[in-house]
């Protein structure tokens, strides 16, 4: 009778086994949420806009990856957002591929209405992961917390199940994919709302092209010298260096 149960628990761990599958190639579709008026400093221009602008900035992106490459785009508006039409444009131009096996980085970023193509190493992000968890898009994820930027937290839930290890924008290093994430200093978090197993067209996960290309250093170089004398106005220091730091790590993120 022993030999009995022994053999159907071993049946039952060997089927739940085979029955978990890692899945390797995907599009994910995020929900992109930015409290905008809170990223609006308070003087009275901005104070002014406010009123014609939504509370919230929703925008929907896809993450599309095979073969442990991806690329993470703009897709749709939502209909909820109301904001002018130059606050779009580099959301819907800007990209980021990744290449996990070579370790390197494309990004195209609209900054200030310019194109910059970004092609570098991808760097390395510090995390500490914990134990707290939660089910996104039918994912169990584990919560991490990683710093970028030097002092700026990320917070990040990753499922093991989806084998790249990758995420929304440049935030990407932990032992899975990430499906949810919040970066309270911009005001922004990112959710999975679902999950196609099926890709129509992988031509997409491919690098931006430019004549002319920059790697992390030259490009944040060239933005602090041609910005150094924005946010000097005023008599508030400490709201001009959130704005600074803000369109900064906007321009990198």
């Amino acid at each position: 009778m022993k030999s009995i149960y022994f053999y159907l628990t071993l049946f039952v761990f060997t089927t739940g086994s085979y029955a978990q599958q890692f899945v390797d190639k995907a599009v994910i579709e995020y929900e992109v949420n930015t409290n905008l008026k809170k990223t609006m400093s308070n003087d009275s221009w901005d104070e002014m806009m406010k009123d014609n602008l939504s509370d919230l900035k929703i925008s929907y992106y896809t993450y599309t990856f095979e073969d442990n490459k991806s690329v993470f785009k703009f897709d749709r508006w939502s209909p909820k957002t109301r904001i002018p039409k130059q606050e779009k444009e580099a959301d819907e131009e800007n990209s980021w591929y990744f290449d996990f096996t070579n370790q390197k980085m494309n990004l195209q970023k609209q900054i200030v209405g310019t194109n910059f193509v970004i092609a570098d190493s991808i760097p390395n992000i510090q995390w500490k992961i914990t134990n707290e968890r939660r089910e996104i898009a039918g994912y169990n994820c584990r919560k991490a917390v990683g710093k970028i930027f030097d002092d700026v937290y990320v917070f990040a839930f990753y499922t093991d199940d989806i084998t790249i290890s990758g995420g929304p924008c440049s935030i990407n290093g932990l032992p899975g994919m990430i499906l949810g994430l919040s970066i309270p200093r911009l005001y922004t978090s990112y959710i999975a709302t679902k999950i196609d197993l099926k890709i129509k067209d992988s031509t997409v996960i491919k690098p931006a092209i430019a004549k002319k290309t920059y790697d992390l250093k030259e490009l944040k170089t060239l933005i602090e010298e041609k910005t150094k004398d924005w946010y000097t106005y005023g008599e508030d220091k400490e709201e001009n260096k959130r704005q600074k730091n803000m369109f900064l790590w906007n321009a990198f993120l």
